[in-house]
């Protein structure tokens, strides 16, 4: 649905893109991240067919974006991280507007209003002034101007901005409700919302691809070894000595020793020793209060990446 091959984007002497390619299968929301600088929001440009790439190719729902613009705009949804609304006007009367404006026609027009107002849920809001909105229902007809003509691909530029926490979980499972029926590029600097919202990620750094892959994929593959965290109620300094002379334990340290001392333990890479440790800690006597793995988060995989790079 979307292909980027070897894309480059010169700023007079400064290189912001330097060679990226990704691809974004049909109905995949795709997260797209990269530290500020990046190259982000030249991409989204050259994508949305704002401006044209200095070198390489970029393909939307089958259309070159740069020799066939007119037809890839029919096909795309975009948000901005600035909504693009007229606060004085009525929200139905904006999509109205803004659906004009991307060439539906005026048969389908109000009913292609109705049905996007009550996709993201604002037609309760439909004869309301938008700056009598709140910021979240603003957010929320912004996706509705994304989505009015009912495009294949919707791109999403940093959507939950500046909201409270329920604004966030609302938006949040609008777009993953988007899933299998659009392809979303989601562009954000919340973490948390990549690993809860998106299938796939694409981390940039510099103007140049660091990882492409799922979540989970990325964590396995840089998380090295596994990692346990343990709750155990006996001596300190004999449990630390019990659980090290494991057969794969690489290390052990302890992170609490004051009421009931916690541990984190490392594993040799390749090796899973935790089925050993309830053996040992009940053998001696001990109590196992608790045992949980760890697994490294996006923000983890996200700076080792951006940092080695």
């Amino acid at each position: 649905m979307i292909e980027v091959e070897g894309l480059t984007k010169f700023y007079g002497n400064f290189q912001a893109l330097k060679g990226i390619s990704f691809t974004v299968e049909k109905g995949e929301i795709l997260g797209f991240l990269g530290p500020n600088g990046a190259g982000k929001t030249t991409t989204m440009r050259i994508l949305t067919c704002f401006f044209p790439a200095t070198g390489g190719k970029a393909r939307v729902a089958g259309f070159d974006v740069f020799e066939d613009a007119m037809e890839v705009r029919k096909r795309l949804g975009y948000l901005p991280e600035n909504v693009p609304i007229y606060m004085d006007m009525i929200a139905e009367d904006y999509l109205k507007y803004a659906a004009g404006l991307k060439g539906v026609s005026a048969k389908e027009l109000k009913g292609r209003v109705d049905r996007v107002m009550d996709e993201v849920g604002v037609t309760h809001m439909k004869r309301k002034l938008v700056r009598e909105m709140s910021k979240g229902y603003r957010q929320r007809l912004g996706l509705a101007q994304a989505l009015v003509n009912d495009p294949e691909v919707l791109i999403l530029d940093e959507p939950t901005i500046g909201l409270d926490p329920k604004q966030i979980i609302d938006i949040r499972k609008l777009i993953k409700d988007l899933s299998g029926r659009r392809t979303v590029i989601l562009c954000t600097h919340i973490l948390p919302e990549v690993s809860m919202v998106c299938h796939k990620v694409v981390i940039i750094n510099d103007g140049r691809l660091v990882a492409v892959d799922s979540t989970k994929n990325l964590t396995d593959r840089l998380q090295g070894s596994k990692r346990v965290i343990l709750k155990v109620e006996g001596p300190s300094a004999d449990v630390t000595g019990a659980i090290r002379r494991i057969n794969g334990v690489k290390s052990v340290e302890v992170l609490k020793a004051d009421g009931v001392p916690e541990y984190r333990v490392d594993f040799d890479k390749g090796k899973d020793a935790r089925a050993e440790i309830p053996v040992t800690v009940v053998g001696k006597g001990w109590k196992l209060l608790e045992m949980k793995s760890v697994e490294m988060s996006l923000e983890d995989v996200f700076v080792k990446l951006v940092t080695s790079e």
